[in-house]
């Protein structure tokens, strides 16, 4: 598939803006102990293939897409149940919380399968790592209507080429591309952006 958008950027995007726009446009990607730590709890389900436990085939590292929406990656846990239903598991970091970023990659995922399989995924699960619990998520008119908004975002500003101001928050300082972004001297209306602007401005 060509043009496609990761399924990770939509989560990158719903974080920050910025922080996809540095991945899609210039190419970033840097590592600190959140991303080292992702990649340990990724590891077995990185791992491709699938398992039967109980009755229910798990599909490990199942590559999707949708040819619709323009979105490609994998979904980390794939449950096939009894019933022949499908439902996605993500893997996440951390202890049990709602990030509305992790919801919609899980819900983008449902909408690549939906497609690919030609059947309805009312639910998923976020598996936090720390807690080491599942967050049923349930995938809503709301939250269906709230990833097709922010794909269509995410293209308008891979296609413009621009990096958009940075936006701070307290959440910057976990981030791995925090020393690259440098968000207090980025945002818009920091001293640094204002110079930046006047340096470049003509009469």
């Amino acid at each position: 598939m060509t043009d496609s958008v990761p399924l990770s950027l939509l989560n990158d995007y719903l974080y920050c803006p910025r922080r996809a726009a540095l991945k899609a446009i210039e190419g970033w990607r840097e590592a600190n102990e959140h991303t080292a730590r992702g990649d340990i709890v990724h590891e077995h389900a990185d791992l491709a293939g699938y398992e039967v436990a109980k009755g229910v085939t798990l599909l490990r590292a199942l590559p999707v897409w949708s040819e619709r929406l323009g979105l490609s990656g994998k979904c980390d846990i794939v449950e096939q149940r009894n019933d022949g239903s499908l439902y996605p598991v993500e893997f996440k970091v951390g202890r049990r919380r709602q990030w509305e970023n992790d919801d919609a990659q899980l819900c983008a995922q449902a909408l690549c399968l939906e497609e690919m399989f030609k059947t309805s995924v009312a639910r998923g699960a976020v598996f936090h790592a720390d807690s080491k619990r599942r967050r049923e998520v349930e995938f809503t008119v709301a939250l269906r209507a709230l990833v097709e908004e922010a794909i269509k975002e995410l293209r308008v500003i891979i296609s413009s080429g621009v990096v958009p101001p940075a936006v701070v928050k307290p959440a910057c300082e976990e981030c791995s591309l925090f020393d690259i972004c440098l968000p207090k001297a980025t945002s818009e209306g920091s001293r640094a952006n204002r110079l930046a602007e006047a340096l470049f401005k003509t009469d």
